[in-house]
């Protein structure tokens, strides 16, 4: 009879380890959101996620000080978040988004007032305001791995091409813009593998906001203290136009996925206003409260996803309609916005 016990504890157990266990890390893998919407809130030193199905947050978390830009890797399991203080701070929090738990920070030394970012084959790529660089740090190897100055006043948002052969960003101080570009050379493929050619735009005051069109021909800079847009095409690397489109106190300007239309938020005025892309023409000013700062387009072109930062929410705009459709509380001064997922 012990025997036989014996024998059917050992079934279940055995049972348990088949049946069970692998089931148990089928519902951890889960975790990992397939779409998200990431938000932070400065004043709160908070990263919310939020289902964009729902638009309900399910989670929110504490990050570092002053949290003012935040991306996610392509996979959808981390997300770095700069810490600007302008150029008090000198931290990337890090997120694991799967797990919804904060990492240990990044530590960047001298390199103080980190705030633009972008995620581009497979390093984070950042600006550090107060350092007057722009660098990029690799998570396989845990440290900085190349430093480039600008010699700009307040290099404040970067983008960084899918090929890794050029860098823009606006320098806020300077009315400038930075286009940095691999001329070859070297060995391997990463940032400091070969020589870069930097070429330094004049714009209107107060460049902040800017995008590069889908197609790579252009960029847009919103001139803050102007209220003017710079448009600069990038094989010329010249201005070929300047819009009075009353902007003033403008924040961001980004593109819809499909080119046609640019979106530009002002941190002083109630409303989002929308150009056409090829007649340079005013659209349509979206009323969002009273006022927005970041932007972000979701992948799939249906909404985009404004941060009213007086208002303590993000507007949602429907892409078709231009018009808006649902508001998610996001807690105090939210600004910085990214997608997880396609």
């Amino acid at each position: 009879m012990r025997w036989r016990s014996m024998v059917m504890k050992f079934k279940t157990l055995l049972f348990i380890l088949v049946v069970l266990l692998p089931g148990a890390s089928r519902v951890k893998a889960q975790t990992a959101p397939d779409s998200a919407l990431l938000i932070l809130a400065k004043e709160d030193n908070t990263l919310l996620i939020v289902d964009p199905a729902s638009l309900k947050v399910t989670a929110k978390l504490p990050v570092g000080p002053d949290p003012h830009e935040v991306i996610a890797s392509p996979d959808g399991t981390t997300a770095y978040i700069s810490n600007y203080g302008g150029g008090a701070y000198n931290t990337l929090s890090v997120v694991d988004l799967a797990a919804k738990k904060v990492l240990p920070t990044i530590d960047l030394g001298a390199l103080r007032g980190p705030h633009g970012l972008a995620f581009v084959g497979g390093r984070v790529w950042f600006t550090a305001e107060a350092a007057k660089v722009i660098a990029s740090y690799d998570p396989a190897t845990e440290r900085v791995d190349w430093i480039m100055g600008t010699g700009q006043n307040r290099t404040h948002m970067i983008y960084v091409s899918p090929d890794l052969n050029q860098i823009v960003t606006t320098n806020v101080s300077s009315a400038s813009v930075s286009i940095i570009e691999k001329m070859g050379g070297g060995v391997g493929t990463g940032p400091s593998s070969g020589e870069w050619n930097e070429t330094f735009v004049p714009v209107g005051r107060g460049s902040e906001g800017f995008d590069v069109s889908p197609d790579g021909k252009e960029i847009w800079v919103a001139n803050a203290d102007d209220g003017t847009v710079s448009i600069i095409d990038v094989a010329s690397k010249k201005i070929i136009d300047t819009l009075a489109a009353n902007v003033k106190e403008a924040n961001r300007l980004k593109f819809t996925p499909d080119g046609k239309l640019a979106f530009i938020s002002s941190l002083r005025k109630p409303d989002v206003a929308v150009l056409d892309r090829v007649t340079r023409k005013e659209v349509k000013h979206i009323k969002v409260g009273e006022g927005a700062a970041g932007i972000l387009m979701q992948p799939d072109g249906s909404r985009v996803y404004v941060a009213c930062s007086p208002d303590g929410y993000v507007a949602v705009i429907d892409l078709h309609s231009l018009d808006v459709v649902g508001h998610i509380e996001a807690g105090q001064e939210p600004d910085g916005l990214a997608w997880v997922g396609h």
